[in-house]
């Protein structure tokens, strides 16, 4: 009886196939090539998976909104040529820092489609921000409003971020709208602090912003934030945040349909209908749109199989910081029963990648993928142990280029003094 081929599972990239000779291919680049051509670990971008995403996440916003903005959270993937294909398609961005800023801007992104966030914004953050002439800074703390207050000269439009008493259903790592949250004004101190932004005669507040966490898989969250956050009164504008998840193995997430849906449907039930909605989407835009690609380096055996590969935890940090899943496969031998341990090359017990991986008899020199790393891959990857921090590399109707490059040695020397 015949043997039916491996197909890919939905954490690849769109247009991702096995070609004839059962190697994979990433916008139409086939990954061995890729790996001799570039070295690993890579990060491999397939470019029109990225245009494809925001282009359906802005059609199913404007589906049920008339009045809408769509911004990307840099911060799920924070690089200049992502930013720059986001703002192509029509999406604004949000940034969390001075160093996400500076990127927006590099990326040529108009300051009038930006809005700045963060818990801890320093004096220079703000101060660049106000230089730049974002679109928005929205206010998370008093001290914030006292610091804008000495900063501007004019007027800066602001929104006030509010913590809804709304946990998401998600790891507690990246929950954020619970009471006890690091973020935002508590539903008891908001009401005061809106009441002085609107006494201000140089920050016009605009509205409201809400965030109740990342990788949600219901949308049942946002409908109590949204009944949460009506008590405090009515705004022109409600920014929902983000938080869609996306399958990373045997997730199910809901449709970037249903997921705007709820959100805009929400905020018409509770706040009013006619606002103005902004919408700030990072790990759905960009999850899929990556794979890492690693080269074996060691196999062995104690009680479990070992496959030790060149990256790790430099490169991918989300299994140790949530224990996040994730599939692996040798790209030339899909569909493999022999069930090991995608080990990191880290100094570290837990550096493991993906615990449990079907390969195929994987060996030494093999070359492995991982899909699904296009959100926080880049964005949290680092240098311990001394790893350079591997380069970005988009692909696109059988080309690729590095749009970042891969650090070296010299770059772990270049800031001694």
């Amino acid at each position: 009886m015949a043997v039916s081929a491996p197909t890919l599972s939905h954490a690849f990239p769109i247009g991702s196939r096995l070609n004839e000779r059962g190697v994979l291919e990433i916008g139409g680049c086939d990954a061995l090539e890729l790996a001799r051509e570039f070295g690993t670990p890579a990060y491999v971008v397939a470019e029109d998976d990225l245009r494809a995403r925001a282009r359906r996440m802005l059609a199913a916003y404007r589906a049920h909104a008339a009045d809408v903005d769509v911004l990307f959270a840099s911060k799920a993937f924070p690089c200049t040529a992502v930013l720059r294909v986001f703002a192509e398609e029509g999406l604004g961005c949000d940034v969390a820092s001075g160093g996400e800023l500076r990127l927006a801007l590099a990326a040529g992104i108009d300051p009038g489609r930006i809005y700045v966030h963060g818990n801890a914004k320093s004096v220079g953050e703000l101060r660049a921000a106000v230089v730049a002439g974002v679109r928005c800074i929205v206010v998370d703390n008093d001290g914030e409003i006292d610091r804008l207050e000495e900063i501007v000269t004019g007027t800066q439009r602001v929104m006030i971020r509010v913590t809804p008493d709304v946990r998401g259903e998600t790891h507690a790592a990246i929950s954020t709208g619970q009471a006890d949250s690091k973020f935002g004004f508590s539903m008891d101190e908001a009401p005061e602090a809106i009441a002085r932004l609107r006494a201000s005669d140089r920050l016009e507040l605009v509205g409201v912003h809400y965030h109740v966490g990342s990788q949600l898989l219901s949308t049942m969250p946002f409908e109590r934030a949204a009944e949460a956050v009506a008590r405090l009164g009515d705004f022109p504008v409600v920014n929902v945040g983000g938080g869609l998840g996306v399958a990373y193995t045997d997730e199910e997430p809901p449709s970037f349909e249903d997921y705007a849906r709820a959100k805009v449907e929400a905020v018409a039930r509770h706040l009013g209908p006619g606002k103005r909605i902004v919408a700030e989407p990072g790990r759905a835009l960009v999850a899929h749109s990556t794979v890492t690609l690693y080269t074996v380096e060691s196999v062995k055996r104690n009680v479990s199989l070992w496959v030790g590969v060149d990256g790790g935890m430099s490169d991918n940090l989300r299994p140790m910081l949530y224990g996040a899943r994730y599939e692996a496969h040798v790209v030339d031998r899909f569909g493999g029963t022999t069930r090991c341990h995608v080990a990191g090359k880290h100094c570290e017990s837990g550096d493991v990648i993906v615990r449990d991986a079907l390969l195929d008899d994987p060996r030494v020199g093999d070359v492995l993928v991982t899909p699904a790393t296009g959100a926080y891959g880049h964005a949290l990857a680092n240098n311990y142990n001394g790893v350079p921090r591997p380069p970005v590399v988009f692909a696109k109707d059988g080309d690729a280029r590095v749009v970042v490059r891969r650090e070296t040695y010299e770059d772990l020397l270049a800031r001694d003094v």
